[in-house]
């Protein structure tokens, strides 16, 4: 389905109904906002996990600006407008404080809405993202994961990205990210996911590089949950200690033996997490 906001033609997708069937009434079932990392990705890979939580919720899938199916010009490619646009969604689709989920990039996204709109969320969870980057953490997790040419072609990747540099980087670095995933389902996601590496090479050289969430995160009361693998390579561990030291309601996750997105390498585990968080 697709909703212009903001100027802006974006794709969204819902698994469960917003009204759950009762014997004598209907009732409202809470949204719950899954937002993909990236950039320059689809939702694609995310739907394997999160669309369990349709027994409870209406989960809602949106493509960013520019990315997968969404449409947007290059120069509204910000931080800032990716906040605004999932503040203009909920608005526009009637969604009132919803769970909003961001993995990676989508939690950069999600940082966005929350600083900028801290009303307009029930619940924050932030998966495996950073509010500002360590490269330098980046480049020695690779190191340690994959050796000398890993840590090479990720230095080069995040320097000057280009098509090249892709290519060699999803070969080297990218199985590094999930280490306990099955690599066969990884290779699935891949294949059907959209990449737009044009919005990835914008943000790299772009936003990426000055972003820094940390001092408006402290105006976010929202209860949040931060999940992180302890062998995440791209949002090591400090990336989300970082968080959660800016957050006045915050807890910290930290899954042993994972990567990059707890829920790939444990999904039953990360799922127990998140679950007890929404009921809480």
């Amino acid at each position: 389905m697709y909703l212009t906001v903001n100027g802006a033609r974006l794709f969204f997708d819902t698994v469960g109904s917003g009204l759950g069937l009762k014997p004598d009434r209907m009732v409202e079932r809470p949204a719950f906002i899954v937002l993909h990392g990236g950039p320059g990705f689809d939702h694609s890979s995310m739907r394997p996990y999160f669309d369990r939580f349709a027994d409870t919720h209406q989960v809602i899938y949106v493509d960013h600006r520019g990315n997968g199916r969404s449409g947007g010009e290059t120069a509204t490619w910000t931080l800032d407008q990716w906040g605004d646009d999932l503040a203009a969604l909920c608005a526009a689709l009637g969604l009132e404080r919803p769970v909003v989920l961001g993995q990676s990039f989508g939690g950069m996204a999600a940082m966005a809405f929350a600083t900028r709109h801290p009303e307009a969320i029930g619940k924050l969870i932030l998966s495996s993202t950073a509010a500002t980057m360590r490269l330098d953490d980046t480049y020695a997790m690779m190191a340690r994961l994959g050796g000398a040419e890993a840590e090479t072609i990720a230095r080069r990747f995040w320097t000057e990205p280009s098509e090249a540099g892709v290519g060699d980087y999803m070969r080297v670095c990218m199985p590094l990210y999930n280490p306990a995933s099955d690599p066969e389902v990884s290779a699935a996601l891949r294949a059907r996911a959209i990449m737009r590496t044009e919005v990835l090479f914008h943000f790299v050289v772009g936003e990426q590089r000055s972003m820094d969430f940390r001092p408006a995160l402290g105006r976010v009361t929202t209860p949040t949950l931060i999940l992180c693998g302890a062998l995440d390579p791209i949002t090591p561990v400090a990336c989300s200690e970082e968080i959660l030291s800016a957050l006045p309601d915050a807890r910290l996750e930290i899954f042993e033996g994972c990567g990059h997105g707890p829920h790939r390498d444990q999904p039953e585990r990360a799922e127990a997490v998140i679950r007890h968080f929404l009921e809480s």
